[in-house]
């Protein structure tokens, strides 16, 4: 994701439209060309569900295509690689922005499947995280699955749920208590009260892809003075969030920015580029990174996932 974003940044070398949408009778069906020089070309295509009580999650599928014939290459199941994308590009803000160098209590909101792989992958990458709280807007089978799934793969740290809207006051010691907060909800309204969160938290908001959804208030927003995003043109258009707070460019440094690469070996781990994280960390009492997702993040987990599996599986040519 580091050289995802850096691409993205450098402003050449891939090909990204905006997402198109269409309404179905039952989902808002999202299209996410792009390509990306020396990594491949796909399409993914997700359903988001538009009535609350859909408890089947994100429907996800990519379209790989072949760089030399143009024809299909691959069809992949994208719900978990679209989390897991979601979920590494979050990871890297936190590393590059996080003021607490060892976090001790992560926060989420929400129940899915990004929920889980956020939790999951901070809980592998900060051995120091002892505490998670999970908020959810209610205590269904899902909440249920998630915190059973997360207690097995960390047994050593201390799991609990609350109720949006009706444990308040647990809800606000939590909230002040975060070193890392996490948010992947549909939500039209803030979540919790910006006089909750304490000086030098780290904040990932995945959840809002529209003009109308807002995870956070204005208020909480402009604490953090300057804002990271995944990419500042889909972010203008698509969060909710910075476009109700007035963010324009000014506000909003693009986390590509952040992170420096040896040319001559693109495969070598990344840099953070120290100057400017620290300038974005001055610039407010708190750190936030706005993702709404970028094409470029698909190509490049799809591309890997499939050239592994040619690696490992059968390959069967001439399919049509």
């Amino acid at each position: 994701m580091a050289i995802v974003f850096h691409t993205l940044s450098s402003g050449s070398g891939f090909d990204a439209p905006l997402r198109v949408a269409i309404t179905m009778a039952h989902h808002d069906t999202l299209f996410m060309p792009a390509r990306v020089q020396g990594l491949g070309t796909s399409i993914k295509v997700v359903s988001v569900p538009r009535h609350p009580a859909d408890q089947g999650g994100l429907p996800a599928s990519s379209l790989v295509l072949d760089e030399s014939t143009g024809g299909i290459r691959a069809i992949v199941n994208a719900r978990q690689l679209t989390a897991l994308r979601t979920a590494a590009g979050s990871l890297l803000a936190t590393h590059l922005l996080s003021s607490i160098p060892n976090p001790a209590t992560f926060l989420a909101f929400g129940a899915g499947k990004q929920i889980e792989v956020h939790a999951d992958l901070h809980l592998r990458a900060f051995s120091t995280i002892k505490s998670c709280t999970i908020v959810n807007k209610s205590n269904n089978q899902r909440l249920v699955d998630l915190l059973i799934r997360l207690k097995s793969a960390h047994p050593t740290v201390a799991f609990q749920s609350l109720i949006l809207k009706e444990d308040l006051v647990q809800l606000e010691q939590v909230t002040r208590a975060a070193n890392i907060i996490c948010t992947a909800t549909s939500s039209k309204e803030p979540l919790f009260e910006a006089k909750w969160v304490s000086p030098g938290t780290h904040l990932n908001l995945i959840g809002s892809y529209t003009p109308e959804m807002a995870e956070v208030s204005s208020e909480l927003l402009h604490q953090a003075g300057k804002v990271v995003v995944d990419s500042r043109e889909a972010c203008l258009s698509e969060a909710g969030e910075l476009i109700k707070a007035g963010f324009n460019e000014d506000n909003m440094v693009e986390i590509g920015t952040l992170v420096r690469f040896d040319i001559s070996s693109p495969d070598a781990d990344y840099e953070k580029v120290h100057a400017l994280c620290d300038r974005v960390r001055q610039a407010g009492k708190i750190t936030i990174f706005k993702s709404v997702g970028v094409g470029l993040q698909d190509v490049a987990i799809t591309n890997m996932v499939v050239n592994l599996a040619g690696e490992i599986g059968t390959r069967i040519d001439s399919y049509d």
